[in-house]
């Protein structure tokens, strides 16, 4: 019934809707829904799932989605609006659960290695094959891939509806601050003694145990994919907390400047540079600029990422000079950084052959050796993991999702009748836009992130609402100021003209 771990693993996953209903139960309605999916992600297993035939699985991701979502029906009693106000919004989430399914449709065909033809005989030496071939996928496959689709999306839909308000935003951030709290612990002591926790509970590790060690000692993996993961989780508490520390009175600003120090350490004891460069840049931003000019560096982020295929595919940005610079004072990270590349390039090169709707599942958008199946990739990136599996389109469709909140409030913000933008919403946006960056080199999209972005999405919609109902108020004041001045002074009258030569063109 379950594919990796013991009978814990099991009773987590299948309990999970009855601590969800708890929580719905005893939380309002924003804070259930946050810790519904953030907590889910931080105590659930990876990769254990129930597998059943035909619909997706159901792991720590789809149960947390779909129990959210079903006791949010419940409650409202009635199917909640899905779609975006705006036209792009709609047909940017028509494309990415879509486009999967038409993916499937075009790639019915088998992959085959080792095959040698010599006229019209083929000959297949299975001995020197790694791997005879991968399978072609199934029309039947095309009604799982849309209902993956649409339960990764579930966190997005909901937040849209239920986070779109500054009070539940700054619920989203306070839950951070929390999480934060209750996971120091654990990676203290898997500092300490080394990530096994994991395994202890769940019966196995999550992933390669040598990655679990950097710089002569240990990196926490907890309960989340791997260590990368909790550093950009940390990263996240430490943005909330400067986000509060912002917002605090004089006597708060102390017990918030502690705070904020605590998720620093979390930072520093994962051991990622890539958190840590993080952290040091965009914390003193989110301390010292304004919310308005977050928001205008958030766009540029995502804007970065919606093109940065486009960048790599023409060539425009120098892999060479940036591995030749990172290796005079990192060689290991210098070659680290050009097999990254490397891979990159002949993924890119693969998927030109399929470039709308990729090569979907089953491994066929990695490269491999035709004669002897050996895989000759490795991909670390969400946006190349994307772009394999479903093209271009699909890749549009889902990070273009994400970037549409981002976009949204930099756009409704800049314009004159446009409120005050509070701290927490600029701070959120702000992870999200770096949620985004990061899944250039790392896959950490997660479920969390597809709450922000609804959420902000939400909240992107009423600020637009606002904005155009005052600039309508503008302008009829201004219009009936107008008129009124005409109707107060009615006795004042032009002297008449003397008449003029007229002429008719």
């Amino acid at each position: 019934m379950i594919q990796v771990g013991n009978i814990f693993a099991l009773l987590a996953l299948l309990s999970w809707p009855l601590v969800a209903a708890i929580l719905f139960k005893k939380l309002p309605l924003e804070r259930a829904l946050i810790w519904s999916i953030l907590g889910a992600y931080m105590v659930l297993p990876q990769i254990s799932a129930i597998d059943l035939p035909i619909v997706p699985a159901l792991n720590k991701e789809t149960i947390p989605n779909l129990t959210a979502f079903a006791i949010c029906l419940g409650v409202w009693g009635k199917f909640p609006d899905l779609f975006p106000k705006g036209l792009l919004g709609k047909a940017l989430l028509v494309m990415f659960i879509v486009s999967p399914a038409i993916t499937v449709l075009t790639n019915l065909e088998t992959i085959r290695f080792g095959i040698d033809r010599f006229g019209t005989l083929t000959l297949v030496d299975p001995n020197a094959l790694e791997l005879w071939g991968l399978p072609g996928l199934r029309i039947y496959d095309s009604v799982s891939a849309l209902a993956q689709q649409v339960f990764l999306m579930l966190p997005f839909f909901l937040a849209r509806v239920v986070l779109r308000s500054e009070e539940a935003i700054r619920e989203v951030l306070f839950a951070l601050i929390i999480a934060g709290a209750l996971y120091a612990l654990p990676m203290l002591w898997e500092v300490r003694f080394s990530p096994q926790l994991h395994t202890r509970i769940y019966g196995f590790f999550q992933h390669d145990f040598a990655q679990a060690m950097r710089n002569g000692g240990f990196r926490p993996f907890v309960f989340m994919p791997h260590g990368l993961w909790v550093a950009f989780f940390a990263f996240m508490c430490a943005m909330a907390a400067a986000a509060f520390l912002r917002d605090a009175t004089r006597h708060e600003s102390g017990k918030r400047m502690l705070i904020l120090g605590g998720m620093f350490g979390l930072v520093v004891i994962c051991k990622s540079m890539g958190a840590l460069f993080f952290t040091l840049v965009f914390v003193p931003v989110v301390l010292l600029l304004k919310p308005r000019m977050h928001l205008a560096m958030a766009a540029v982020m995502a804007a970065l990422v919606l093109t940065y295929p486009m960048l790599r595919g023409s060539g425009l940005i120098p892999t060479t000079q940036l591995v030749e610079n990172i290796e005079s004072f990192n060689p290991e990270r210098a070659q680290s950084l050009d097999y990254r590349f490397t891979n990159e390039d002949r993924i890119l090169d693969h998927v030109s052959e399929k470039p709308l709707f990729g090569w979907g599942g089953w491994g066929r958008f990695m490269v491999y050796d035709p004669a002897t199946g050996e895989s000759q990739s490795i991909v670390d990136g969400q946006w190349v993991i994307t772009l394999g599996h479903y093209g271009w389109l699909g890749f549009i469709g889902m990070f273009g999702l994400m970037a549409l909140p981002i976009f949204g409030l930099w756009w409704h913000a800049r314009k004159p009748e446009a409120p005050p933008i509070p701290v927490a919403v600029s701070t959120l946006t702000l992870i999200l836009a770096v949620n985004m960056v990061d899944m250039l080199p790392n896959a950490t999209l997660i479920p969390f992130t597809w709450l922000m972005a609804g959420s902000l999405l939400g909240y992107a919609e009423a600020l637009g609402a606002t904005t155009r109902a005052a600039r309508l108020a503008r302008l009829q004041h201004s219009h009936s100021g107008v008129a009124l001045g005409h109707m107060q002074t009615p006795e004042r009258r032009e002297s008449p003209q003397k008449p003029q030569r007229r002429t008719v063109l």
